[in-house]
């Protein structure tokens, strides 16, 4: 059974909250050590617990001495190849800083060959992400989700003086993901931990439905009274439920509408991306009847679909409302019947249904009825199932 492991950014996150966390939740300190040791960067790395809030955590203290100033991004991938590394360890941390030299690159509007990493190119930087890569490999993790980002708020100080909370790369690297302020007035989210979140996370969202195996607490540099300033790491196997995020519900009541607009409306929504659309006859005031349209979407695509009705629809308002959509695992499987091929769609509990589409596209071709095609089909996947 993959493993899974969710990232609780409620404080921010950064690659030492990060490693601390990997490390808190039972991954070999010595080994991450080793693993910084065989970079060769004059790097030595230390574990200590500590308490944020009353939370115990463990602390991950990286210790350079002179370091050169610049790093370019092959430069930095070479010290990481040679250094031995777990294969997917190797990978994923080239791929972190991948994508932290294309935001640098994008900031700063320069190719991405000419790029010097600063504090990212810095011997902790590397220690950091390096360490994060090798502790999700120690601890087996296959799969990662994380939460929306709480990034602080204030301003930063940096090479390129005072900057806004995020600072800018790290605000590129968190184009698309969800991300708030909340707490004190500092910077929670780092370049180095958006880059490991955004580069090793198949998505953001709330926490997915996992048998819960372990847990870890990573202490971020600060301890702020009346907020844990932690990252945490929760870790375990996947349950049934495939899909588990945060979705926004739109509703309209529409009594003034052609019933065919409404239906292409509908099917216009669908197209653009919408989980689900669903029309309701219902009876509106002064015993006037119409419809509710209800609307299921992904966050991020909200905006979009509220501006699809809106033009489509005769609605003057809209309700906006989140809630959590779970979705069980399921396959397809393909079965030859006397009519031709016809997918099924089996949920992970053995429940089976035809495909609808490929139904009504071989009753088209082959003058079946719909029923008759739909029956076949069932018929078929039985006989072979046993």
């Amino acid at each position: 059974m993959a493993l899974l492991a969710y990232l609780d950014a409620f404080s921010g996150i950064s690659g030492d909250m990060l490693v601390g966390a990997l490390a808190d939740a039972g991954a070999d300190a010595a080994a991450i050590a080793d693993s910084i040791a065989s970079l060769e960067i004059g790097a030595t790395v230390s574990f200590e617990k500590v308490r944020r809030c009353g939370i115990g955590a463990t602390r991950y203290h990286v210790e350079v001495g002179e370091q050169r100033a610049h790093r370019h991004l092959a430069q930095i991938i070479k010290i990481i190849e040679k250094a031995g590394l777990p294969a997917r360890a190797t990978r994923n941390a080239v791929a972190i800083f991948q994508k932290l030299g294309e935001a640098e690159a994008a900031v700063h509007q320069v190719p991405l060959e000419t790029v010097h990493f600063h504090e990212v190119g810095a011997a902790d930087s590397i220690a950091d992400i390096v360490g994060a890569s090798v502790g999700f490999e120690l601890v087996g993790v296959d799969r990662i989700v994380c939460s929306p980002i709480n990034v602080g708020s204030g301003t930063v100080n940096t090479e390129h003086g005072v900057l806004p909370v995020p600072a800018p790369a790290t605000a590129r690297l968190l184009t698309g993901a969800p991300v708030y302020s909340r707490g004190p007035a500092v910077e929670l989210a780092t370049p180095t931990g958006a880059a490991v979140a955004v580069t090793l996370a198949e998505r953001f969202g709330t926490l997915p439905p996992m048998s819960l195996t372990r847990t870890g607490y990573g202490a971020g540099s600060h301890d702020f009274p009346g907020h844990a300033n932690v990252l945490r790491v929760m870790l375990g196997e996947p349950t049934t439920a495939e899909e588990a995020l945060e979705v926004t519900v739109i509703e309209a009541h529409i009594d003034d509408l052609n019933p065919q607009v409404m239906a292409y409306a509908a099917e216009r929504l669908a197209e653009a991306g919408a989980l689900d659309v669903s029309l309701q006859p219902i009876l509106m005031k002064k015993g006037r009847p119409g419809n509710l349209l209800r609307v299921v979407a992904r966050r991020e695509d909200r905006e979009r679909l509220a501006q699809i009705i809106f033009a489509e629809t005769s609605t003057l308002g809209l309700r906006m409302y989140a809630a959590e959509r779970r979705v069980q695992a399921r396959r397809f499987e393909e079965v030859e019947t006397k009519y031709g091929k016809v997918r099924m769609k089996i949920a992970s509990e053995g429940s089976y249904a035809p495909e609808y589409e490929d139904c009504r596209r071989l009753a088209l071709e082959t003058g079946a009825t719909l029923k008759e095609v739909i029956a076949e089909a069932n018929y078929t996947y039985q006989k072979q199932s046993k």
